[in-house]
């Protein structure tokens, strides 16, 4: 079968290339553009993650394979209606994975890789995390309703190079029947956001729909703040893909007990203990700007999963971008 990201990779560039000389010629003050630094951060992670696919691939496929020979369901992938079903399926099971890679800490850790850019261009969407196993339970449903490995994959790769696409700020928003229900540069620009308001949102892959039926819809109203709320301020690879655990596994070890030690590892990466939540809660601002680090104190001890994209050590912190808005 043909690898449709590996086959797509000299088109990345191109289209990396093309939007890097269309910001140079025709420059916009409003949009953040390209940095030789995060744009070659962004690559080496991209590769990173192909190189790393090439065994993960092998390990994806077998687990597949068992799970789909283990189960009595065969879909005929040779009519039309199961490409029907396995793209919504796909895009609703990737809506969790997604979800869930912002709600619990442990996923964050990973994902957080791919929102670690203060820009948003097309070379973002190559910002990949190296440990693409975390998201393999939630495939294997797939296999379980009858949907040859092949086809998953494939249906996969449809998934990512669409998002691809959606990785810029050259297109504005669409006509409205699509903006409902597809997912949308606009939709991902939101999703990309660090502001207030828009922290955590938008997590469909094509279709926008799920955000919709689970109210994790915010629109585009306002401008966007890339990033963190606490960004990394490193453009080393090893440093990009590592903080979060570092932070994380600093936490556990000085939680004094094991129920705190699970908490900093599965609830959200804004959670920390009431006792300390309330001890923040009483000291001063440090300020409001997301880039420079600032923040506002907010109690977080059961903060909502969808407002989690917190850096790791500033738990009980939440920046105020640009509008304050949404999650």
């Amino acid at each position: 079968m043909i690898d449709l990201i590996k086959t797509a990779i000299p088109f990345f560039i191109a289209l990396v290339l093309i939007e890097v000389l269309v910001h140079h010629f025709d420059p916009d003050d409003d949009q953040t553009g390209y940095e030789p630094r995060d744009t070659a951060t962004s690559l080496t992670m991209g590769l990173g993650n192909v190189l790393i696919n090439i065994f993960w691939k092998l390990v994806l496929i077998a687990v597949l394979a068992a799970t789909y020979r283990l189960s009595p369901l065969r879909m005929p992938m040779d009519d039309v209606w199961p490409w029907v079903v396995l793209l919504l399926s796909e895009d609703f099971l990737f809506y969790w994975w997604h979800r869930t890679s912002h709600e619990v800490r442990l996923f964050w850790a990973n994902h957080v890789i791919h929102h670690s850019s203060q820009h948003f261009n097309l070379s973002t969407a190559l910002r990949q995390d190296w440990l693409p196993m975390f998201s393999l339970p939630f495939w294997i449903p797939l296999a379980l309703i009858g949907f040859p490995p092949w086809a998953i994959i494939l249906q996969q790769a449809i998934s990512l190079l669409f998002q691809f696409g959606l990785h810029t700020e050259r297109i504005g928003k669409l006509p409205r029947p699509i903006e409902y229900f597809f997912n949308t540069p606009s939709h991902h620009r939101v999703h990309h956001g660090a502001n207030t308001g828009y922290l955590d949102r938008n997590y469909g892959g094509i279709l926008i729909i799920w955000d919709r039926i689970f109210g994790t819809l915010r629109e585009e109203d306002d401008k966007v703040v890339y990033g963190l709320t606490k960004n990394v301020d490193s453009f080393n690879p090893l440093r990009v893909a590592s903080h979060e655990w570092s932070d994380m596994v600093a936490d556990v070890r000085s939680a004094p007990n094991m129920r705190t030690k699970l908490g900093y590892v599965f609830r959200g990466p804004g959670w920390k203990p009431s006792e300390q939540t309330a001890a923040s809660a009483t000291e001063p601002a440090a300020g409001l700007n997301a880039r420079s680090g600032g923040s506002v104190e907010k109690a977080v001890d059961d903060l909502p999963s969808r407002g989690s994209r917190r850096s790791p050590g500033e738990h009980a912190k939440v920046t105020a971008g640009s509008g304050l808005k949404r999650d």
